[in-house]
């Protein structure tokens, strides 16, 4: 057997794992980020986004993403894994599959933070179902399964679109629909719901960048490729690049270092280099997590401030914001063929085009799966169980016991 084959199969098998570590990762920043007497709530969706996540993506969701392409729209083939090929993309198939399977459930919890603390813990579940049976795997096809996007040269080289763009909209239309916490907007003004436990928050931020050195690099799926190591590379300066760049902007903006934006603003920069971590340059990162960084502030008091959507661990800039801005920057930073290295508009057209698009094929489709949910079950629960906390009401049990 081929030397080259069993170490990029064991590599993509590890890179997956790396992957699913990082539901741990939002799971303790979406705990930290949060009132104490949700956090059983938080960790039951986490678990069981990773459940629903990976049984579908098997049942059905892969066969969409990746089976047999239909016009250029939808996978045809390959439902529960049934006439899969040994091998594909020069790995074992079990393992591409894995690796896969892991990214699907980590795009349909993104939508969880956005909606913590007031939604139903059965109508997240519905939700979980319809992202990792149709939506993202419907826009993955698109962008890696053969589809039209991919056809027209659309490049998401780990998922900056496919994966955080698609979710961060995801999040957007159920905040908006669940509406606000309870007691954060009076009068038009803003009442701040601090995180109960932000060393907890920090400490899933590097689970999270942790995570993310198999998220970007084993999306090459070969670590005998020069661009393995290359993406790290590009991973790291741009979150470190994100995290200063956030601590300088809010200290300027707020006369302080914030602390939940400066770990948002290290997840901004990873978010941020996703699409582009193996074409672009170190100094192409640093630029790109910078920019990142201060983006997430400013989408963030957008939402907040003008919008009046209630996110409480950021995951509709950090995500959704942040993705597209990566996933359009390859069409500048691309050292192949982007604007700066005399690659004219081309490519920047066609990833203009490719976020467009995904971003209005996820804000209509999660708009009629929350649509149809709040009208067979409801989205939000009573306001005595929000007020008394979801852990009591929804599942008889507290994070915390007080001694």
């Amino acid at each position: 057997m081929d030397v080259t084959y069993i170490i990029n199969s064991m590599w993509v098998l590890v890179a997956g794992i790396f992957v699913f570590l990082m539901h741990a990762g939002f799971a303790m920043v979406e705990v930290g980020f949060t009132q104490s007497k949700n956090a059983v709530n938080i960790i039951m969706k986490n678990f069981i986004t990773v459940s629903i996540g990976v049984l579908c993506y098997f049942i059905i969701g892969y066969a969409i993403m990746f089976g047999s392409d239909v016009g250029g729209i939808i996978g045809s083939d390959m439902f529960m894994l049934i006439g899969r090929p040994e091998t594909i993309n020069g790995i074992a198939f079990e393992s591409f599959f894995f690796f896969q399977a892991i990214f699907a459930a980590t795009c349909a919890t993104i939508v969880s933070g956005a909606m913590a603390e007031r939604t139903k813990f059965t109508s997240y579940i519905l939700f979980c179902f319809v992202a990792t049976i149709v939506i993202y795997p419907l826009i993955g096809h698109w962008i890696w399964g053969g589809g039209f996007l991919s056809q027209l040269g659309f490049r998401d080289f780990a998922g900056g679109t496919a994966v955080h763009t698609v979710g961060g909209m995801s999040a957007l239309i159920g905040a908006y629909m669940v509406g606000p916490r309870s007691g954060k907007y009076k009068k038009d003004k803003i009442i701040a719901i601090p995180g109960h436990n932000i060393p907890l928050g920090a400490l899933g931020v590097l689970i999270l960048w942790f995570g993310w050195f198999g998220f970007n690099p084993g999306s090459t799926l070969d670590i005998t490729d020069g661009t393995t190591i290359h993406a790290a590379i590009t991973t790291l300066l741009s979150g470190a690049a994100a995290t200063f760049s956030s601590l300088v902007f809010s200290l300027i903006r707020y006369k302080n270092p914030d602390v939940p934006l400066t770990l948002n603003g290290a997840l901004a920069g990873l978010v941020g280099i996703t699409a582009g971590a193996n074409e672009v340059s170190y100094i192409a990162s640093i630029i790109i997590g910078i920019t990142s960084g201060v983006v997430m502030i400013l989408s963030v008091e957008f939402f907040e401030q003008k919008m009046k959507i209630d996110d409480p661990v950021g995951a509709i800039s950090v995500h959704g914001i942040c993705g597209a801005l990566g996933t359009i920057a390859v069409g500048l930073f691309s050292v192949k063929d982007g604007l700066f290295y005399g690659g004219g508009f081309s490519q920047l057209g066609i990833q203009v085009i490719g976020v467009g698009t995904s971003i209005a094929t996820a804000l209509m489709l999660s708009f009629i799966t929350f649509s149809v949910i709040k009208k067979l079950i409801g989205l939000r629960v009573k306001e005595h169980t929000e007020i008394n906390g979801l852990d009591a009401m929804e599942h008889g049990i507290s994070a915390y016991i007080n001694l």
